[in-house]
């Protein structure tokens, strides 16, 4: 995940990102610049969805499967997860709002002092729900959106699902719970984004999340239709530009992308060659997160106790929570997997091997393995042009950042 807010307008600090860390207790928003590997955990507590969604890397279906964890099953899984640490658990889905237990699990999640956040299309979410959602502790709702209402309801399956996912989203605002945008970048969705920040703002969610195709599930079959490089790099611009008009007009929107660290080579190659000063900062946060976070800083259940580095990895386990604790798998892998993806870096090729920035990147090893059947082959979605990746740009070890209004005031000359 690349925070293009706080990277491009210096909300955040590797200083106090270290300082948070070392006192135990991390700001949800600067978790993924923490180097603890108490990994953030998505659960996808059913494989139960309501829509049938063209790139979905779980290939949910109408029904749950017989074998799913079940509530006291959860129960002691939850346990572990607090026993371990784990800062968040993401419920996902399918739609984890159709698996009766949801919100009990994220009550109980809570008052065992793991942060709860909800994945959903929000369909679902009346105003009688979004008030449950709230009391179970659930602060934070991300609402999947893959363009305005005919690419959504095209790309979801369903014609309505755009109206009744503003809807949930309205219904979440008003019974205060936090909201955001999820995007997922393909051909077919990218003439929309502009729109979609447009509403962004007009819903005044809390976050708009692009998330680049993962080549995984229903998702394997939109290869051949993911976008250029060229077109990649024009969506991350736009990204850019939005960011500082957002900051400039102070609308409390929060953008970040998914599943392409390149994006975090791009900003740093972008501000180096406007600001140094804030390309060193943005370039010791970016370190600090240490690019692709499957297996070190992520990890994901399935809804049958698999673990794997991440929700994309359906080809791979590393265990089941039926079998060991969560806790054993993570600290103690028996799968050389998991030991593989720890050493990455070491064990990247082609372009990714070359990369002045594969401490911050690592290519996606999903998109790899779909590509060219080689878990460690360079990241075919790479928009990098050669000069950026072999560039590093300016040093981290650069003096420290200018008050932000200056930073900001350069960047929007």
């Amino acid at each position: 995940m690349i925070g293009f807010t706080k990277l491009l307008c210096g909300t955040a600090t590797a200083a106090e990102a270290a300082r948070q860390q070392a006192s135990g207790r991390v700001e949800p928003g600067l978790l993924h610049f923490s180097t603890d590997e108490r990994p953030l955990v998505v659960w996808n507590v059913t494989h139960r969805c309501n829509l049938r969604c063209v790139h979905c890397y779980l290939d949910a279906g109408r029904r749950a499967s017989e074998a799913e964890l079940n509530s006291e099953e959860a129960i002691h899984l939850i346990n572990d997860l607090a026993a371990l640490g784990v800062p968040a658990l993401l419920l996902s889905g399918g739609e984890p709002l159709l698996r009766k237990d949801t919100l009990g699990l994220a009550h109980y999640a809570s008052e065992k002092g793991v942060r709860p956040v909800l994945s959903s299309n929000g369909t679902l979410i009346t105003h009688e729900l979004a008030a449950r959602i709230r009391t179970a502790g659930i602060q934070y709702v991300g609402v999947s959106l893959d363009g305005l209402e005919a690419t959504h309801d095209r790309f979801r399956g369903k014609p309505g699902a755009f109206r009744d996912a503003l809807a949930g989203i309205q219904a979440c605002h008003a019974a205060g719970v936090r909201t955001g945008l999820r995007f997922t970048l393909t051909a077919h969705t990218r003439a929309d984004l502009p729109g979609l920040l447009d509403l962004a703002e007009e819903l005044r969610v809390s976050r708009f999340c692009l998330y680049h195709l993962v080549y995984a599930g229903r998702g394997t079959q939109l290869k051949d239709q993911d976008v250029t490089p060229s077109q990649r790099r024009q969506a991350v611009q736009l990204l850019i530009d939005r960011v500082l008009d957002w900051d400039r007009r102070c609308v409390p929107i929060e953008v970040l992308t998914t599943d392409q660290h390149a994006d975090g080579a791009f900003l740093h190659a972008w501000l180096a060659a406007r600001d140094p000063d804030r390309a060193a900062e943005a370039r010791r946060l970016l370190q600090r997160q240490g690019g692709c976070s499957a297996g070190c800083k992520i990890a994901s259940i399935d809804p049958l106790g698999n673990v794997r580095p991440c929700q994309f990895w359906g080809h791979a386990a590393l265990g089941n929570v039926r079998e060991r604790r969560f806790s054993d798998i993570w600290r103690h892998p028996a799968n050389p997997l998991l030991s593989q993806l720890r050493d990455r870096l070491h064990r990247v090729k082609g372009k990714c091997a070359s990369c002045a920035h594969k401490d911050i990147c690592g290519g996606c090893r999903i998109r790899a393995q779909a590509v060219h059947a080689d878990l460690w082959a360079e990241d075919p979605a790479c928009y990098l042009s050669e000069q950026e990746r072999l560039a590093c740009g300016t040093s981290s070890a650069s003096a420290q950042p200018q008050p932000r209004e200056s930073q900001r005031e350069r960047l929007l000359r």
